[in-house]
């Protein structure tokens, strides 16, 4: 049993005092917005400033009802102001989403977007995200994946199409064939919308399969399978 201490509620440890959208029997998809919200305005800050870009990035990233716009402005204000203390609001994300690795993929590439969209990779924003990607229970290796999927020089152009799939070089074709297939399905835009997940996160699972289809076909090739 996990015995970390339960995350705080994101309204209060962002300062702001929760309004009436707050009190009422809020959907699961708008607390996520709201705990994404928070961990994104601490991901500004890393680099000691918060751009225009990053904003916007995240207006595309994550969408929330318009009644809650204020309220997330002011969490967004109040978090932006430090980068520490992080690692909570992580946990909270993870607990929404049930621990759902397709859905915890999708929501640190929105990060990394995020990251990126003034032009410049800090190594305190990447510091961060990995970070992050240990509370979500990735890997550095996964994680640099997903880096390199928004980011083409965080790691080296050539990867292991094995990786990407998530299986050993001496799996079988079955395996591999498995695995490929379970990405597809897991990554369709109809499952993330069944999931809950913003729109623009669908973008996001469209470039994972086309990852995984560049991943299969070399394999394919170097297998000479059909």
């Amino acid at each position: 049993m996990d015995k970390r201490r339960a995350p705080p509620d994101v309204a209060k440890a962002a300062g702001t005092r929760a309004g009436p959208w707050r009190r009422s029997n809020v959907d699961v998809q708008t607390a996520f917005a709201v705990a994404f919200v928070t961990l994104a305005a601490k991901l500004s800050k890393v680099d000691g400033r918060v751009t225009r870009d990053e904003i916007d990035t995240l207006k595309r990233v994550v969408s929330f009802p318009e009644e809650a716009r204020g309220e997330v402005g002011a969490i967004f204000d109040a978090a932006k102001t430090d980068a520490t203390g992080f690692e909570p609001y992580a946990r909270q994300i993870a607990a929404i989403v049930r621990n759902d690795l397709v859905m915890l993929e999708q929501i640190l590439a929105g990060l990394v977007q995020i990251a990126a969209a003034d032009g410049t990779y800090h190594s305190g924003e990447r510091d961060f995200i990995g970070r992050v990607a240990r509370e979500f229970g990735f890997s550095p290796e996964h994680c640099m994946r997903i880096e390199h999927t928004y980011i083409p020089d965080a790691v080296p152009d050539e990867e292991d199409p094995y990786e990407i799939l998530g299986v050993s070089r001496d799996a079988t074709d079955e395996e591999v064939r498995k695995a490929y297939r379970t990405i597809i399905k897991d990554f369709h835009p109809d499952r993330l919308m069944a999931k809950g997940m913003p729109e623009e996160f669908h973008k996001l699972g469209a470039k994972k399969t086309s990852e995984a289809n560049i991943a299969y076909d070399r394999i394919k090739k170097e297998r000479c399978l059909s």
